[in-house]
């Protein structure tokens, strides 16, 4: 039982750091434009358009791995697309999308996601990632900066030693019958294309936790749109890294001096875990509005 519940936690945990990188009952919502579709890079990618077009550009959501649209952002799409366009996406073999002979891996979900929002006609998006969606999301501020306006990364990390010690233990140990009757793979019968095909999913991730990069500190220097740095005060990131990508952008120096503050943020949800801290709308809704609303001074 320890073994199985280190290595089911740990492909969770994971998951996050894979970029360059329970569930609660959602409440039932009317879909906008459901079911897209879209042939990128030889992939049969799902999206979901919610809410109406408008002066401010959309927010796009990338969810977590093993997961997808609903499961992770169920809770938020209602209230975000109250004022903005949201467009939703199910990567390489999550969700509705099917998988392809390929691995997964952040960067490759970067570029599918990109080139979808090029291809329906999107010029510039607000990017909001979770979990492996952060790394995914990182991955596009990083590769396709034109892109994006502001980057919303969620429980995410720049690599393995991100995560607190002993995470990534057991992993190769996880099988796809240890998830069975989770939220995440009642999930992916009821939206999968090809239910049988859990076990490639599980496997998909695994390989993907097994190549794990760390994102080299210069890119994230780098960096010219704003970020905005989430995570759980109990979650798989170690608030001392959370601090540390904070200062890769500027953050961490005194805010009360001629220099003011800097465009990106950091917050801490509290009372939350990686798996929960994306089921938490009451408190990720208003930071998140906040700061894709707020006027950011043009770089001289």
């Amino acid at each position: 039982m320890k073994k199985t519940v280190l290595a089911t936690l740990s492909l969770l945990a994971t998951a996050v750091l894979a970029g360059c990188s329970s569930n609660t009952e959602t409440p039932s919502q009317p879909a906008a434009d459901p079911g897209h579709r879209a042939t990128i890079n030889g992939l049969d990618m799902y999206y979901e358009v919610h809410g109406e077009t408008n002066d401010l550009p959309p927010v796009v959501l990338l969810h977590g791995a093993l997961s997808g649209i609903d499961a992770d952002f169920g809770e938020l799409i209602p209230v975000l697309s109250k004022q903005r366009q949201v467009i939703a996406i199910d990567q390489q073999s999550h969700g509705h999308t099917p998988d392809i002979d390929r691995p997964l891996r952040t960067t490759t979900m970067a570029d599918d996601t990109a080139s979808l929002l090029q291809q329906i006609g999107v010029q510039q998006a607000d990017i909001f990632g979770y979990s492996m969606g952060a790394g995914v999301a990182l991955d596009i501020g990083i590769h396709h900066p034109r892109l994006v306006r502001k980057l919303v990364l969620l429980s995410g990390g720049l690599g393995p030693d991100a995560m607190h010690p002993g995470t990534l233990e057991g992993i190769t140990e996880l099988q796809p019958e240890m998830l069975h009757g989770s939220p995440f793979h009642d999930y992916y019968l009821a939206n999968a294309p090809r239910p049988q095909d859990f076990p490639t999913l599980v496997a998909r991730v695994k390989e993907m936790d097994s190549n794990l990069p760390t994102v080299p500190a210069d890119a994230v220097r780098a960096l010219e749109m704003p970020v905005l740095n989430i995570i759980g005060d109990s979650d798989i990131v170690r608030p001392e890294h959370a601090v540390e990508v904070f200062r890769l952008l500027g953050g961490g120096i005194m805010g009360d001096t001629p220099a003011g503050l800097i465009d990106s943020e950091l917050a801490i949800i509290p009372g939350a875990s990686h798996v929960s801290v994306v089921h938490r709308p009451e408190l990720l809704a208003p930071m998140v509005t906040s700061f894709l609303d707020r006027t950011v001074a043009p770089k001289s």
